[in-house]
C-alpha cells in the first residue's frame, strides 16, 4: 500500500467509516497510522468514539486521528496574502491593508479547508507515520483540494512575475534619483512566497506519485452513485491522480426469501454491481456487505476492514 491513502466519493457513501476501519486495520498491524478528517462537517471522531481537533490525538496502539482546521488554512492563506501584498507594494503598487483586510472580512476565504489539508501532506511525510489515510470531503470539496496546488501554484507564479516587472520598473527609477541608496535595507517576503510555491509543488508532485498515493473511491450500488463515481475517477485521472480502486459499501448479498422487498433489494445491488466491474473495466472492485442499522462501534469497523482489503 502507498504511504498516503486517500478515501473519496459523494457524501454519505461511507468514507468515514471505510478510513476509520482501515486506519484500526493498519494500526493493529503495527503500522503507525495517522487518520486525517479534511471534510468540513467531521464526523471522524464519532465513528472513532474519541474527541478530536486540529491536533493528531491518539485513538488506539499506533493510531492518531486529526480533523483539518479551516482557521488553519485561513491563517496560512492570508500570510501569504499579505507577504504578496507587501512585495507588490514595494514594487510600487497602491494596494493599503484596507485593501487586503476586505479580502477577508467576509470570514474563511473559499478553500481554506483545502489550503489547511494540504499541510497533512508535508507535515507528516517523516519518519512518525508509516501510512496516512485521508478520509476526504465530498467530490466537490475533494477535487478542489487535489486541484489546489496545481491552481494556487499558477496564481502564486503570475502575481510573483507581475510583481517582478513592476518591480524592475520602479527600481530603474530609483536608482536614476537615489543611485546604489535605493536597494539598502529592502524587507523581503518573497522567501515565503517562494517556500509556500515549493510546498505546493510538493504536494502536486505527491498526489500524482502512485508509489506513495492511491486513492480508493466509495460508492454505493445505485445509478445517482455510479454516475458521480464515474465523474470523479475522469477528473482523477486529468489530473494523473492514481486511482485504480472502486469500495462498492453496503451491498445486500443476499436476503431472507420470504422478504419481496429484500429480494428486490438484493438483486438490484447484483445488478448495479454487473454494471460497476462492465463499466470501470481494469480497476479492482472491493465489495462491502450492508452490516445492517446496528453497524456502529469497533465491532463493525473491525468486520469492514476485513472486507477492505488493507
Amino acid at each position: 500500500m502507498a504511504k498516503f491513502l486517500l478515501y473519496g466519493g459523494k457524501g454519505g457513501v461511507g468514507k468515514t467509516s471505510c478510513a476509520a476501519a482501515t486506519g484500526l486495520s493498519l494500526a493493529r498491524r503495527g503500522e503507525r497510522t495517522l487518520i486525517v478528517s479534511t471534510d468540513p462537517a467531521h464526523s471522524l471522531g464519532d465513528a472513532l468514539g474519541v474527541a478530536l481537533g486540529g491536533e493528531p490525538t491518539a485513538v488506539t496502539e499506533n493510531l492518531w486521528a486529526v480533523e483539518a482546521d479551516p482557521a488553519a488554512g485561513q491563517e496560512q492563506y492570508e500570510r501569504i496574502v499579505r507577504a504578496l501584498a507587501a512585495e507588490f507594494r514595494r514594487a510600487g503598487l497602491d494596494l493599503s491593508e484596507a485593501d487586503v483586510d476586505r479580502l477577508f472580512e467576509a470570514g474563511f476565504v473559499p478553500g481554506s479547508d483545502e489550503v489547511a489539508s494540504l499541510s497533512f501532506f508535508l507535515d507528516y511525510d517523516a519518519d512518525r507515520w508509516d501510512r496516512v489515510v485521508f478520509d476526504t470531503a465530498p467530490t466537490g470539496h475533494t477535487l478542489r483540494l487535489l486541484t489546489l496546488p496545481d491552481v494556487l501554484g499558477e496564481g502564486l507564479s503570475t502575481a510573483m512575475q507581475i510583481r517582478g516587472e513592476v518591480r524592475q520598473l520602479v527600481d530603474r527609477a530609483r536608482s536614476v534619483v537615489f543611485g546604489p541608496a535605493a536597494f539598502w535595507g529592502r524587507d523581503d517576503d518573497a522567501e515565503d512566497i517562494e517556500a509556500f510555491r515549493a510546498d505546493l509543488r510538493e504536494v502536486a508532485e505527491l498526489l500524482r506519485d502512485p508509489e506513495r498515493t492511491e486513492f480508493r473511491v466509495v460508492l454505493l450500488p445505485e445509478t445517482l452513485a455510479i454516475e458521480e463515481t464515474a465523474r470523479l475517477v475522469e477528473r482523477l485521472r486529468q489530473f494523473a491522480v492514481p486511482v485504480e480502486t472502486l469500495v462498492v459499501n453496503r451491498v445486500l448479498e443476499s436476503a431472507e426469501t420470504d422478504c419481496a422487498r429484500c429480494r428486490a433489494r438484493a438483486e438490484s445491488h447484483e445488478h448495479h454491481l454487473d454494471e460497476i466491474r462492465e463499466r470501470f473495466d481494469g480497476m479492482a472492485v472491493q465489495v462491502v456487505p450492508d452490516l445492517g442499522p446496528e453497524a456502529y462501534g469497533r465491532d463493525a469497523l473491525d468486520e469492514l476492514a476485513e472486507r477492505l482489503r488493507v
